[in-house]
C-alpha cells in the first residue's frame, strides 16, 4: 500500500438523500455506460431514482435539477461525475465491500431482458417483442452497478471491469431471476488514480475477485429488499412482467475466411 493509499478516505462511501445516491471519492476516474457515458475525473458519482410513468428526454436538466434539489450542490467540476437513471428507489440500494472494491446496486426486474439459449421460432409472446432502443424507456426498473476500488487501473484494466461487473450481474440475476438483465442495465467503474498500481482486473486479481463477490452480493441483496418494500414476487416470464423483451430471433452463424480468401473446411 502506498503513502497515497493511507492519506485519503478508505472507501467509496456513499449516502442518499431525496432519491439519489451519491458515491464519494476525490479525483476518482469514472468509467460509465450509462447516459453520457464515457471517461470523466469527478469527486462523485450518481444513482438517481425516477418516479412511475417518468418520460422526461431532456436529461442533463433532469439530472442537474434533482442533484440541486437533493441539495448535492457542488463546483461544476465535482458534479460532472456519472450519473445513472432507475425506476428503483435508492432507499432499496445495497452495498457491499471486499479488499479494494466497493460496490452499489439497485435491482427491480419489471423489465426483463430474456436471451433464450434454443430459441423458439415463434417466442414472442406476451410483451416478449424486439425493441429498438428508441423505443425502451429508461427507469422501468433497471439493474444498476457503480463499483470503486482504491486501486490504480491500467486504462485497460479500468474498461475490463464493465465487463468482470457485467458478468457478476448477469450470473446473479439468472440464479436469482433466470434472466440475465433488463432492458436498461448500466455499469459505472471508477479507481483512484493516486492509489497502488494494478494492471490487471480479470476474474483471477484481487480486483476482480473482489468485484464479482461485491457485485453478487449487492445485486442480491439489493433485488431482495426492493421485492420485500414492494410486497411483490419476481416476475416468472417475459409475458409475466410489466414489460421486457426477449431475443428469439437467430443470427447466421460463419467462419471467418483465411487471408488469401480461401475457403477452409470445417474441422
Amino acid at each position: 500500500m502506498t503513502d497515497a493509499d493511507t492519506d485519503r478516505d478508505p472507501e467509496f462511501d456513499a449516502v442518499r438523500r431525496d432519491g439519489v445516491l451519491r458515491i464519494r471519492r476525490p479525483n476518482a476516474e469514472w468509467l460509465s455506460t450509462g447516459w453520457n457515458g464515457g471517461r470523466r475525473v469527478a469527486d462523485h458519482a450518481y444513482n438517481i431514482s425516477v418516479p412511475e410513468g417518468w418520460d422526461r428526454t431532456d436529461l442533463e436538466a433532469y439530472v442537474d435539477d434533482r442533484l440541486e434539489r437533493a441539495g448535492f450542490e457542488t463546483p461544476a467540476s465535482e458534479t460532472d461525475g456519472p450519473a445513472l437513471l432507475t425506476g428503483v428507489d435508492v432507499a432499496d440500494a445495497r452495498g457491499a465491500r471486499r479488499g479494494p472494491v466497493t460496490a452499489y446496486a439497485t435491482a427491480g426486474m419489471s423489465n426483463p431482458a430474456a436471451l433464450p439459449v434454443e430459441p423458439a421460432p415463434a417466442e414472442s409472446d406476451g410483451d416478449g417483442i424486439e425493441a429498438g432502443e428508441s423505443e425502451l424507456e429508461p427507469g422501468r426498473g433497471t439493474v444498476n452497478v457503480v463499483v470503486g476500488t482504491t486501486r490504480a487501473l491500467a486504462p485497460g484494466a479500468l474498461a475490463n471491469l464493465i465487463a468482470v461487473a457485467a458478468e457478476a450481474k448477469a450470473a446473479t440475476l439468472l440464479a436469482e431471476t433466470e434472466f440475465p438483465g433488463t432492458t436498461t442495465d448500466a455499469v459505472v467503474v471508477g479507481h483512484d488514480p493516486d492509489g497502488s498500481q494494478a494492471a490487471f482486473s480479470g476474474s483471477g486479481t484481487e480486483v476482480g475477485a473482489a468485484t464479482r463477490a461485491c457485485v453478487r452480493d449487492a445485486v442480491r441483496a439489493s433485488l431482495r429488499a426492493h421485492y420485500a418494500a414492494a410486497d411483490a414476487e419476481l416476475p416468472a416470464s417475459v409475458a409475466d412482467a410489466t414489460y421486457g423483451v426477449s431475443t428469439a430471433e437467430r443470427a447466421d452463424v460463419f467462419r471467418p475466411a483465411l487471408e488469401d480468401g480461401s475457403a477452409e473446411p470445417d474441422s
